[in-house]
């Protein structure tokens, strides 16, 4: 649970005991309605609880795939994904030796690439 589940947490748990403590007020001192009312009002903040919980649960369920088991070699194979996309969007040889600036007689492209980077 991230900074602001934890917060909303503590303020929903503060509520339910503030509306706890008025339940008991309630049943020691006025109408037997507001009590069972301030009851049944004490119990939405803990529910609010459960869901911010259950949604740190979700978030961290789909989170977690993504996150590599070992970062060392999902570092290298991003790196070779990227120095593979970066040869396969070469022209040609010519290409690559006139640092982009050439091309073969053969090239499909034949338009005049940058190679600035």
């Amino acid at each position: 649970m991230n900074r602001s589940g934890r917060l909303l947490s503590a303020l929903y748990l503060a509520t339910s005991g503030g509306l706890a403590w008025t339940t008991v007020l309630e049943f020691r001192h006025g109408p037997r309605w507001a009590a069972f009312l301030f009851a049944a009002a004490s119990l939405v903040p803990v529910i609010a609880v459960v869901r911010e919980t259950l949604i740190a649960d979700l978030i961290r369920a789909a989170v977690a795939p993504q996150l590599p088991e070992h970062p060392a070699a999902d570092a290298v194979t991003r790196e070779d994904a990227l120095i593979r996309e970066e040869l396969d969007a070469a022209c040609c040889e010519r290409w690559w030796t006139s640092l982009g600036t050439d091309h073969d007689l053969v090239c499909r492209h034949r338009s005049r690439r940058s190679s600035a980077a």
